[in-house]
């Protein structure tokens, strides 16, 4: 026993089985995650109940189980009800899903199974997923198509076509507002700057005043046309209805234009459900978010926190490259060069919220104020680069993530045997000629894992990007067809975030508690994919070099 303990074998058995432990710790948690979340988009059972409250009056409620719990009694004749029961008893209530916001106020209401008197999954119901207030349940009974009533019996298999209808003119809608329109707009904006540029450096003469006055008419001109389009193109969406009679017992009349779909999920087999629950995913992965929030996609997010990331890579990349050949390769070693080590290192202990503090007072304020008072005047006093953006978010995140791709590279440059760089210096190779053509690519691999670990890192930060440019719901992306194309001075949506906002600010928390799961997830699979291809690579160039270390 003694010579077993000596041997070092009880130390790797333990350090193997604390690692096995704190990997099933967190694939338990992420799959926790993704079950939470993923199962947000199966298509839930519709019931119809038949309650009555504690004054004996019966309702009628149509809605999904959102969740049930068991409630004692006691903490139930406390809040005002009455029961017959011992005050020990447990009791059922469920939390359910009603919808049809704008006539009962609130989407979620608790219904104790003591007041059910029955329950009932009509096949006719449906759920009506709606661009605004939320989803509505209840029976479609009739269609208005251009101003006539159609028994609903008589055209219901081209119901879910009337909506795919209108939903493809409101997407065309949009597409034309934000593209077309909005290029027209961006136009105009930038031949009014081009205007006060002229002015500030007083060289806006007549002939270049009535340049600019037809184009501005030109470009008047389109937008009027492009408007018109648009309108009728919203008018033709709006053109027909549906009638569906809701839990109230009340017909209620809605335009298909603010419908996006429409599920019968009583009537759906496994297989329909399956397909739904890819469709939901796919357009909680491409759609843009809707009502605060709280329904629709996270693509902006999800765009914002890739774009960022790779901004940030590009950035840090260089300059942590260049730091650590500096202080391995040239700096002597002393006082000073020891004394920016430790900096380096404690760099990394630094919280997160500081960078954010300086990057929004030393990037935003001073040098994106800077670059407006040089570039950009004619725009003042709006700010162009001196308010928080997508540049300053990169920057910020290069900052934070620096010393880790410092003391990545620092190690991997110190793996590499001093015989390598005699021997390359002996061929007659320069010192710069060695670094670039052995010592870099050799050292590769390393800096593709602190670029790994960096990326990790930032992806998953908040607190400095809510100072230096993520907000809650970004009207444009960074990028767009608009000449320079990119844009790095707007603000973006960020995944981390989203997750704060929808979480912590919501107005309706009960809606918004499975999106946080399952941004969440999307989180770590963004995470996980970019750092997948980073390894990728780096396993790529270890192969590649593996002969120069022989």
């Amino acid at each position: 026993m003694g010579k077993w303990f000596k041997s070092g074998s009880p130390w790797i058995w333990m350090t193997g089985g604390a690692v096995s432990i704190s990997l099933i710790a967190v694939l338990g948690l992420l799959l926790l995650i993704a079950w939470r979340g993923l199962s947000y988009f199966w298509p839930a059972d519709i019931y119809q109940w038949e309650v009555v409250d504690q004054h004996g009056k019966r309702s009628t409620i149509i809605g999904e189980i959102y969740d049930k719990e068991e409630v004692p009694t006691e903490r139930l004749i406390s809040a005002g009800h009455k029961f017959s029961e011992d005050p020990g008893e447990l009791v059922t209530r469920y939390l359910i899903k009603t919808g049809n916001r704008e006539f009962v106020g609130l989407d979620f209401r608790w219904v104790l199974e003591t007041d059910i008197l029955s329950r009932t999954m009509p096949t006719d119901l449906a759920k009506l997923e709606r661009s605004k207030n939320g989803d509505f349940f209840g029976y479609p009974i009739a269609i208005i198509e251009d101003g006539k009533r159609l028994a609903l019996d008589d055209v219901e298999a081209s119901f879910e076509e009337h909506i795919e209808r209108a939903v493809a003119l409101s997407d065309k809608a949009t597409t034309l507002q934000k593209r077309e329109i909005g290029a027209v707009n961006y136009a105009l904006e930038n031949l009014r700057l081009k205007e006060r540029r002229y002015e500030l450096d007083n060289a806006l003469t007549d002939s270049r005043k009535a340049e600019l006055a037809a184009e501005r008419d030109k470009l008047q001109a389109d937008y009027k046309v492009l408007e018109k389009s648009f309108f009728d193109l919203r008018e033709e969406a709006g053109r027909d209805a549906v009638i569906v009679r809701d839990m109230r017992g009340e017909e209620v009349t809605l335009k298909l234009d603010s419908i996006l779909g429409v599920t019968y999920s009583n009537r759906l087999g496994i297989m329909g459900k399956i397909g739904h629950w890819f469709s939901g995913v796919g357009n909680f992965v491409s759609a843009d978010p809707r009502e605060a929030n709280t329904e629709g996609g996270v693509f902006p997010a999800i765009f914002g926190t890739v774009f960022m990331v790779l901004l940030m890579a590009v950035i840090v990349t260089p300059f942590g490259v260049v730091a650590a050949i500096y202080l391995h390769e040239y700096a002597k070693k002393g006082p000073i060069t020891k004394m920016i080590r430790i900096a380096v290192i404690n760099l990394a202990g630094v919280p997160s919220i500081v960078y954010g503090v300086f990057g929004l007072g030393f990037f935003v304020y001073m040098l994106g104020g800077s670059i407006d008072q040089l570039f950009f005047p004619e725009a003042l006093p709006a700010p162009t680069f001196g308010s928080p953006g997508v540049i300053w978010s990169a920057l910020t995140l290069a900052i934070l993530t620096l010393p880790v791709v410092i003391v990545s590279t620092e190690e991997g440059l110190s793996r590499i045997p001093s015989s390598v760089r005699q021997g390359s210096l002996a061929l007659g190779a320069t010192k710069a000629e060695t670094l670039w053509r052995i010592i870099i690519p050799m050292a590769s691999p390393a800096i593709m894992t602190g670029l790994i670990l960096a990326v990790a890192r930032a992806a998953g930060e908040v607190a400095p990007l809510m100072l230096v440019g993520v907000v809650k719901l970004a009207p444009t992306l960074p990028i767009d067809m608009n000449f320079p194309f990119v844009h790095l001075e707007r603000k973006f949506m960020h995944l981390g975030f989203h997750i704060y906002d929808v979480g912590f600010q919501s107005p309706n928390v009960e809606a918004a508690r499975p999106l946080v799961y399952a941004t969440s997830f999307l989180l770590v699979s963004v995470i996980v994919s970019l750092n997948l291809t980073a390894i990728a690579v780096r396993n790529h160039l270890r192969e590649k070099y593996r002969s120069l270390e022989h």
